[in-house]
């Protein structure tokens, strides 16, 4: 099970510089969808791969809320990070679109305060 946690946080990483790649464009030619699910993609990946790194099994179908509390319960230090203002965190990655600027720059923000935080705790390097 752990063995598939090194792929996981590589593809958030990479999924998540895609999105900050996206965002670095100018302003008329940003993609937001892009941006959006990059960044939801990296959240699921990353807290999936904190899980199974742990030795706790996921389920195909568990959306990022869900993983979000598993992770919680597992390191209260992910409750640090904020997911009121997030809105596509009871659905997977896949169902939603985002277009709202501020949807898709908060999806980016929360993604990069879970790589933040796995740096911390030494996961990812």
């Amino acid at each position: 099970m752990e063995s598939k946690a090194p792929g996981l946080f590589d593809e958030a990483v990479k999924k998540l510089q895609e999105a900050n790649e996206e965002l670095c464009r100018p302003e008329e030619d940003v993609v937001s969808y892009l941006v959006c699910k990059n960044s939801q993609y990296a959240m699921e990946s990353f807290m999936r791969g904190y899980l199974l790194k742990n030795n706790i099994e996921t389920a195909g179908d568990e959306n990022i809320n869900t993983l979000f509390k598993r992770c919680v319960v597992l390191n209260e230090k992910f409750g640090e990070i904020d997911l009121r203002d997030f809105t596509c965190k009871g659905h997977k990655s896949d169902s939603r679109s985002c277009s709202d600027t501020a949807k898709v720059s908060r999806c980016f923000e929360i993604a990069g305060e879970m790589d933040q935080l796995l740096r911390r705790e030494k996961v990812l390097v």
